[in-house]
């Protein structure tokens, strides 16, 4: 500071000057600190928000003992107690600013002008892949003619499902069991257990059960291989060898022999699994494959009026109901009992399945629908969309087409899937004679009572369309 009078060599200042000068000095120290302190309070402001925001969750963020307890290098004071300058101090809270921001981001509280301008690129770099929706694996569980092959398709139609038409049939081929008793439950056991492969893909299983055995995983008599579209599609349908037929070819183009390997690793690209089995009538053998952490098994059930079950029977497999024939052509007054009681066994097979699954044990909870052919038949579309409400697969455009043009067929063969549905699915009502009607009523009633169909009186009411032999369901089928 310039004096107002010039000031000679060697002339000393007063001393109240001295004091004074020297006072100066310390106020013009003190007003830079204090505009440094304001320069700070400035910059600090303008992180309060933040700071405020994610302070409680920074609590909560566990720290290393060396993160919780070092300090910035740039907001020390040096050991000669001098402030750092402006230029140190603007970087370093440039620096704290990046990371409040970079943090609040993670913390997901970053105002929301930021979060626009800065997450795009966080989030397509570190954002986790969308998870594919869960592979379900769908039994449809029923016995022979209760329209399980018609039903069967609602899933075959579907794309992104690997639906399997009876592969059970060749362990029934292969393997020997008696009815009733330990032998069958050793045959549920093996069912479960080859079901289990198969749901999780291993289809070379099948190779220890195909009579001729595969030869380098290729065969040519895999059962119905035709019913099957995920066994006929490329790339499981390789190019035809000249003079090799297969048994059971496909349907509706021509393919060489079925590989197990292609076959295999089709399964396991498709989303979900489906597969069809008149051969399981226990539901409770299920038990370790509702709980298998690597399956989403649902079940649905599938059952038919077992008056109607036993008429489609006697057309289909006429040589193995020759004693109802006779009986029925001889007029003799009483059937042999041990066909009643297969009859009744048979029933009180499938009535004390549908009893385990309403009940809803633990395990089965969530994994259980029961469904009677007739509302199928009646309700085609409506009840496909139950169906796959329930396994958790959207019902795809597909799959409603095939509906639409296959239940107003006019086509009814014995193992057709294309049919009038709503007009034959009592058929049967027209040419069962009413005293085989009686001994199926007698033999299955407590089954007929739990599914809501009606028996009858007399032979007028039985051919009799307008006597309605189906009791109403709703959604108490749906568990």
């Amino acid at each position: 500071m310039a004096l107002p009078f010039p000031m000679e060599k060697g002339l000393t200042l007063p001393q109240d000057c001295r004091h004074f000068l020297h006072s100066l000095r310390m106020r013009s120290k003190y007003a830079l600190f204090l505009a440094f302190v304001v320069v700070v309070f400035v910059f600090i402001e303008k992180e309060n928000k933040i700071i405020s925001r994610v302070s409680d969750k920074l609590k909560q963020i566990p720290q290393s003992p060396a993160d919780a307890n070092s300090t910035d290098p740039a907001l020390v004071l040096a050991e000669n107690a001098s402030l750092l300058s402006l230029s140190e101090l603007d970087s370093a809270f440039t620096q704290l600013q990046s990371r409040l921001r970079n943090l609040s981001l993670q913390l997901g509280v970053a105002p929301a002008e930021e979060a626009e301008e800065e997450t795009t690129e966080w989030e397509q770099e570190s954002r986790p892949p969308a998870e594919a929706p869960p592979r379900r694996h769908l039994l449809l569980m029923a016995t022979t003619r209760t329209g399980s092959s018609f039903v069967g398709e609602f899933f075959n139609q579907q794309g992104n499902i690997f639906y399997l038409f009876e592969p059970l049939w060749h362990i029934e081929r292969t393997v020997s069991f008696e009815q009733g008793g330990a032998n069958a439950a050793g045959s549920a056991l093996v069912y479960r257990d080859v079901l289990k492969q198969l749901f999780l893909c291993d289809l070379y299983l099948l190779e220890h059960f195909i009579i001729p055995a595969p030869e380098d995983h290729l065969t040519q008599f895999v059962f119905r291989r035709g019913s099957s579209r995920s066994l006929c599609e490329d790339p499981v349908c390789t190019p035809l060898v000249k003079k090799v037929f297969e048994k059971y070819p496909c349907k509706n183009r021509r393919c060489g022999l079925l590989n197990m390997t292609l076959a295999s690793e089709a399964c396991r690209r498709k989303e979900h699994m489906a597969i069809k089995a008149v051969r399981i009538r226990q539901l409770e053998f299920l038990q370790p494959l509702a709980e298998d952490p690597r399956l989403d098994l649902r079940v649905i059930q599938l059952v038919r009026d077992p008056r109607a079950v036993l008429a489609s029977r006697m057309v289909a497999f006429a040589d193995k109901y020759e004693t109802w024939k006779n009986w029925l052509a001889k007029g003799q007054d009483q059937l042999r009992e041990e066909e009643v009681l297969r009859l009744k066994g048979n029933c009180e097979s499938i009535r004390l399945s549908a009893e385990l699954g309403l009940r809803q044990p633990a395990w089965l909870r969530g994994r259980y629908m029961l469904v009677r052919y007739e509302d199928v038949a009646l309700r085609p579309l409506q009840k496909a969309q139950e169906m796959y409400r329930f396994a958790g697969i959207p019902l795809t455009p597909q799959v409603e087409d095939w509906i639409q043009k296959n239940t107003q067929a006019a086509h009814d063969g014995i193992y057709s899937t294309q049919k009038n549905s709503s007009e034959q699915f009592e058929k049967w009502r027209f040419s069962m004679p009413f005293k085989l009607a009686q001994v199926v009523q007698a033999a299955c009633g407590p089954a007929m009572r739990l599914f809501g169909y009606k028996p009858v009186q007399d032979a007028a009411s039985l051919s009799n369309r307008s006597v309605s032999l189906l009791e109403e369901r709703g959604t108490f089928w749906v568990t």
